[in-house]
């Protein structure tokens, strides 16, 4: 089985990047090939690196109301044909949290998660995608 890839990224203004970078490394020490976009990123500049990178999983940290973002960003993977994974950590209001996740959102992760949580739930749900990733290869 390839390596599981996953995308990071900060999108909007958010600069606090102490936090992406410790579950980066998570991901990382977990066996998992990580590219992270960096700060300031736009929603489509994280579409377009998912794609080109052909990523199991998107992560978006957010500790300043971004995650208000992930909700255009899905709407652009979607626009794209897409069906890549999102989740987003941060520090996210539980109602908001309810409001991403009600976009489509896969999971959120708040402050305190474990990078093990974390590592288990990439793992499942990238698991639970395979199968439909490989009958559509199969098939195209």
């Amino acid at each position: 089985m390839n390596k599981i890839r996953v995308l990071l990224a900060k999108i909007g203004q958010d600069s606090h990047d102490q936090g992406i970078k410790v579950v980066a490394a998570g991901l990382r020490d977990a066996g998992m090939e990580v590219i992270y976009t960096g700060l300031w990123q736009k929603t489509a500049a994280v579409v377009k690196a998912a794609m080109e990178e052909d990523v199991d999983v998107i992560g978006i940290s957010s500790l300043s109301y971004e995650h208000l973002l992930v909700p255009r960003l899905l709407n652009e993977l979607r626009g794209k044909g897409s069906n890549i994974a999102v989740i987003v950590g941060g520090v996210i209001p539980p109602d908001e949290a309810q409001v991403i996740k009600d976009a489509g959102v896969a999971e959120v992760f708040p402050p305190g998660s474990s990078i093990d949580s974390i590592v288990k739930y990439v793992r499942k749900i990238v698991t639970e995608q395979k199968p439909s990733k490989d009958l559509e290869a199969a098939t195209s």
